[in-house]
């Protein structure tokens, strides 16, 4: 490293002080990498022998920066204990990937089974295990994005506080808090998708949802058609192009009411369809009816109705 190039290195790191020079008055700054402060007028060391808080090794991308870091993952609310308790690998191997011994085995067995024991107290903590595994396993079969999961680890978390679990099952709960998360965030999946990945009926989790939003008094917008689209679309292996005209048509039909009382997901499914024929792409009404779990009938009847409301496009 050149003596300029050090030079300059050496100025970033010094930090002005707001107290002047106790000899002087002149301008006191600090020196990080020497660990000093120093008035740059008549070069009185003010103090010396500064603390440095960063870490004593120096890495050069983030993935040398994790391997070399000594702290653990940060804290999360999709795990019931937020992560700050101790995990034990199932995998009976040491640190260098050798197997253990009879007697080591044992002891790993014994340690793992009175950890579960100390991280899961009371049946509280037992119940929110339960849900938060639900909720990740749902969110997971949707493709659904971690904020999501967290944002539904949340809800469920205030659901248990208030006591608005009661009469109804932990799966039922979980699975509700799963779509409402979705929808806050804008990514929102049909009840229909929920109900494929979850364990109950898809009344109780229509009910269970309307009563937790209520309860907690959540802010849920009604889904927008244009958010299903981008994944219809990229399922369907359609471009960008047809994308923006469905977008198009979409915007074309709010503006005409015609998506007032109509599904949000029969809407996008059938500006998908639309959108594909009007940019020569070759799809089906099956394909999109397999992509959107709708049937073919609604996608039939919607499309006829965002066409009619394009004054340029004839039926």
């Amino acid at each position: 490293m050149s003596h300029a190039l050090r030079t300059t290195e050496r100025d970033e790191q010094e930090k002005e002080s707001t107290d002047g020079c106790p000899e002087c008055g002149g301008l006191v700054v600090t020196d990080e990498e020497h660990g000093e402060t120093v008035c740059a007028d008549c070069g009185l060391v003010v103090e010396e022998d500064g603390i440095d808080r960063g870490p004593e090794w120096r890495a050069f991308d983030s993935q040398e920066k994790d391997k070399k870091s000594r702290v653990g993952a940060p804290t999360t609310n999709t795990m019931h204990d937020k992560g700050l308790s101790t995990n034990i690998d199932w995998r009976d191997k040491d640190a260098y990937g050798n197997s253990l011994g009879s007697r080591q085995r044992q002891k790993m067995q014994r340690l793992r089974k009175w950890n579960e024991r100390f991280r899961t107290r009371d049946a509280k903590e037992r119940n929110l295990k339960q849900a938060l595994g639900e909720i990740d396993r749902m969110a997971s079969a949707t493709g659904l994005p971690d904020n999501v999961r967290e944002t539904a680890s949340v809800i469920y978390r205030r659901a248990l506080e208030e006591d608005l679990l009661p009469g109804r099952s932990i799966e039922g709960v979980a699975t509700s808090c799963v779509y409402a998360a979705a929808r806050q965030a804008g990514v929102p999946r049909s009840l229909d998708e929920i109900d494929d990945v979850s364990r109950v009926e898809k009344d109780e989790i229509a009910r269970t949802y309307r009563y937790i939003v209520r309860e907690l008094g959540l802010e849920v917008r009604p889904a927008d058609p244009a958010s299903y689209v981008p994944r219809f679309a990229s399922e369907l292996g359609l471009s960008d192009e047809s994308q923006h005209r469905a977008r198009e048509l979409l915007e074309n039909a709010k503006e005409k009411g015609v998506h007032s009382g109509k599904s949000p997901v029969g809407l996008a499914a059938a500006a998908v369809y639309a959108a594909a024929l009007l940019t020569n792409e070759k799809t089906t009404q099956a394909k999109v009816s397999d992509v959107a779990d709708i049937s073919e009938v609604t996608i039939r009847n919607r499309y006829h109705e965002l066409l009619e409301a394009e004054d340029t496009i004839p039926v």
